[in-house]
């Protein structure tokens, strides 16, 4: 009797032991708006899957709370005199999370394979700044010509097209991480399973339930090991920010990051009861409606600038929304370095009867009449928030005898008819990748790809986005910069709607959390105190 009690009591132990380990665990719980389509880097095109490739995977540089650009897999860089050349060199005995040594050869190989036209990469023109990447991701050259070679295996040069100031921000972007070489020519485009995917960043695969969870482990093998806190990390894909908020109370999810972690409706009530858990602050984002120039109707400036002078802007910030976003008539944020933002709409001071009629002027010139009028489709993601912004603006063109028919699709499926020309207008969102002006006015650039959603072409502004390019002085450049933006506005390229802010959950557990201005939050940063 007494040696069953003794084992009995050794069980209990155990088990005792087990649960306190457990509990010893420091484990992080978020949100995240959406599932994600991929989590290879080099294919990613969307925030939530920023989110979750973030901390996996490490750049040559990466972001700190603040999202201010610091080293990252390389510990320092050099700029050539006429700043055509960058020189990174990695850390010392980097390793990928199987063990195996991470070198600088690593980076070629992911460069070129973004850039290799057959990888059909989404994002990759991103990365044209560096010397022979459109080329390249064009098939008018291979890959090995790509500007970016590796002298030794701690080191990382990189060529230029034309000297390029804002090189060290966009090396943290997604799209210049590495991926193991030896993991993908092993598995192929089955590299990113559970179970077969490697990385270099802080966290590692651990486990993928499609719409339902992916689920990260503290990586043994990454550099800073010791200085990450959290031991794992699940990623929530939650649409609504409604379902968001009832997780968040029920103790499910530690907290829901990014432009959309709060149901808008609810801020004021959810400020005053959740108080400094409740965070709203600007970022570097921008709102418009992307109209499809490809096609009737909006082929015709006409009806694309009725459409814009139909908006009004202030209603929709002020009266709909209502979320501190910034009602505006340019498309580039403000705050953003390495600019002056003069431009906006020329209609922008009128008050909106002038608009009105003016609208109505030039749809009858186009054709559109009272008994004919101007009818189109517009997508918008599934938001309770989005909802209503939509409805708004339907009434808002409605006064101009416009008929918008909304249709509504979960955010990646929004986003994939966007990118395939399945659409003939729709909300558009975009959130910087690095901090400069370039990045939203690329949005315009005929050889933009998937991300010119509708196809904007004037060789005009892509002439001024190249005499940019090769501006050394950025006060110069700068001006050649608004100057395009000025352009885009005057050909309606666009409909700009707001500057974006964040809204976020955090739990008063999470420390080493902070807003801001690109709404980046890595999990290496941040511990709990429950």
């Amino acid at each position: 009797m007494a040696k069953a009690l003794g084992v009995i009591a050794g069980i209990m132990s155990l088990c005792l032991g087990l649960e306190t380990a457990r509990a010893e665990l420091m484990v992080l719980r978020r949100g995240n708006l959406t599932e994600a389509e991929t989590i290879d880097p080099l294919l990613a095109t969307t925030a939530p899957e920023n989110n979750i490739v973030g901390d996996m995977f490490l750049g040559l540089t990466t972001e700190d709370i603040n999202s201010h650009v610091i080293p990252g897999a390389a510990e320092s860089w050099t700029t050539s005199a006429d700043g055509l050349v960058w020189t990174f060199k990695l850390r010392d005995n980097l390793k990928w999370s199987d063990g195996t040594p991470l070198k600088a050869a690593d980076f070629v190989f992911s460069f070129r394979h973004l850039l290799d036209p057959k990888t059909a990469a989404r994002y990759a023109s991103i990365e044209y700044v560096i010397k022979n990447a459109e080329a390249v991701n064009t098939g008018k050259l291979p890959p090995e010509q790509l500007g970016v070679r590796a002298p030794d295996d701690r080191t990382v040069e990189i060529t230029v097209e034309s000297p390029t100031p804002f090189l060290a921000g966009l090396m943290k972007h997604y799209t210049a991480f590495p991926i193991p070489e030896h993991v993908y020519k092993k598995y192929g485009e089955t590299w990113t399973r559970p179970g077969n995917m490697v990385s270099n960043g802080a966290y590692m695969l651990a486990e993928w339930s499609p719409h339902d969870h992916i689920k990260l482990v503290k990586n043994p093998h990454f550099y800073d090991a010791p200085n990450v806190r959290i031991d794992e990390v699940y990623f929530y894909p939650v649409e609504s920010e409604a379902t968001a908020l009832t997780m968040y109370r029920a103790g499910d999810i530690d907290g829901n990051f990014g432009t959309r972690g709060i149901p808008v409706a609810q801020l004021p009530m959810l400020q005053k009861t959740l108080g400094s858990q409740v965070h709203v602050a600007p970022i570097l984002a921008n709102s418009y409606m992307a109209l499809n120039t490809r096609r009737a109707p909006f082929n015709d400036k006409r009806v694309r600038r009725a459409v814009s002078l139909c908006i009004d802007r202030v209603i929709l910030a002020d009266k709909v929304v209502k979320d501190q976003r910034v009602p505006v008539d340019a498309f580039v944020p403000p705050g953003i370095a390495n600019y002056h933002n003069t431009a906006r709409n020329n209609f922008a001071d009128w008050p909106m009867e002038q608009r009105r009629a003016e609208a109505r002027r030039l749809l009858a010139e186009a054709g559109y009449t009272p008994k004919k009028p101007l009818t189109f489709e517009y997508l918008y993601n599934a938001s309770v928030d989005q909802r209503r912004a939509t409805v708004a603006e339907a009434a808002l063109l409605k006064e101009c005898g416009v008929i918008m028919q909304p249709i509504v699709n979960e955010l990646k499926i929004h986003y994939s008819r966007m990118q395939n020309d399945d659409f003939t207008a729709g909300w558009a969102g975009w959130i910087g990748d690095y901090n400069d002006p370039q990045n939203f006015l690329y949005l315009m650039d005929s050889r933009s790809g998937v991300f010119n959603y509708g196809a904007y072409n004037n060789p005009s502004f892509d002439r001024l986005l190249d005499e940019a390019k090769v501006t050394i002085d950025l006060e110069v450049r700068a001006g050649i910069l608004a100057k395009a933006e000025q352009l885009a506005l005057d050909d309606d390229a666009v409909v700009p709607l707001d500057f974006s802010t964040a809204k976020e959950l955090v739990s008063p557990a999470i420390k080493g959390f902070a807003d801001n201005i690109e709404s980046i939050h890595r999990t290496r940063w941040m511990w709990l105190e429950r």
